[in-house]
């Protein structure tokens, strides 16, 4: 790496992403920016699984603990402020006699790509089709706009994020107003990026992935997340909390849900998502992917 380099390890959740940026942050004297959408929301903690305390402490981690739920966080929102603190970063780094670097880290497809290409250029929605959708949504919940997208656009259905109805108001406004996927937009040309970007995925079998998975929601309960789900009840509405892991909790607190359903409908819907992340990575040519275990010597292989 002989220019100014952002290494990227991307992944699905529950991979062991965190733990090897930190090794590697280290490795390299730099910090890190994470590229998770929801890890950046201060009210949230256990159920989005942030990096521990020591891990903070060891390294510097740019957008975790950076936004209130209350606030708008999007994928050009995060390109614009992640690409600041690569400049903070590589500035920091001048005089050191070695080429620049930084880390980041996340599982966050859309996010990664805004920060490595831009984002696509989507032609005018009708207003009146957003406003139709948007009330639709008010009266009938998530579940009409799944099976919309479902039956509208089932290869957005395939690999987008299903769970937050953001993405599937967008995707669906863009359908009925275009007539075509949101996804026919995402081939625009590369913006140019003033340094070189690597990015390493880590990859693990099914199986050890599910049971990673189902050892972590495991441990989220013993730690409280029920709690903190209680504690968000009065802002279940908003965006930032429409998420694997909240919903399902929110659902038990209203009483559709037994305590033991809600788990198990965690760990099915975590494991949907990152079959989901799995599906939008390999689509991406540039990511070299390495298993589990070659996590701690990712500098080495680069």
């Amino acid at each position: 790496m002989n220019d100014p380099t952002v290494i990227i390890i991307v992944g699905p959740t529950a991979a062991g992403k965190t733990a090897a940026a930190v090794r590697l942050a280290q490795q390299l004297s730099t910090k890190i920016i994470s590229a998770d959408s929801r890890q950046c929301f201060r009210e949230l903690n256990i159920g989005v699984a942030k990096p521990s305390f020591q891990e903070l402490k060891a390294v510097h981690h740019y957008f975790i603990n950076s936004h209130s739920i209350r606030e708008e966080v999007t994928a050009a929102l995060f390109e614009e402020l992640a690409l600041q603190w690569t400049e903070d970063i590589f500035r920091e780094q001048t005089g050191t006699g070695r080429p620049p670097v930084a880390v980041m880290v996340g599982g966050t497809g859309l996010y990664v790509k805004a920060y490595s290409q831009g984002l696509d250029t989507i032609p005018p929605i009708d207003p009146g089709v957003r406003q139709q959708i948007q009330q639709m949504y008010e009266t009938e919940g998530i579940d009409w706009l799944q099976a919309q997208i479902r039956n509208s656009d089932p290869e957005f259905f395939r690999v987008g994020e299903i769970q937050n109805p953001q993405r599937l108001m967008r995707a669906l406004e863009v359908k009925q107003s275009t007539g075509q996927s949101i996804l026919i937009f995402r081939t625009q040309e590369k913006k140019h990026r003033p340094f070189k970007i690597e990015k390493i995925g880590l990859s693990l079998p099914k199986e050890v992935l599910h049971d990673r998975i189902n050892l972590r929601v495991d441990k989220m309960m013993e730690e409280g997340l029920l709690e903190e789900v209680r504690g968000l009840l009065p802002y279940r509405e908003l965006n930032a909390l429409q998420t694997v892991g909240y919903s399902e909790l929110f659902d038990h607190l209203e009483g559709k849900l037994s305590l033991d359903e809600a788990v198990q409908r965690i760990k099915i819907n975590t494991r949907r998502y990152a079959k989901r992340q799995m599906t939008w990575f390999r689509k991406d040519p540039s990511v070299r992917w390495i298993d589990l275990e070659q996590a701690g010597n990712i500098a080495a292989i680069l």
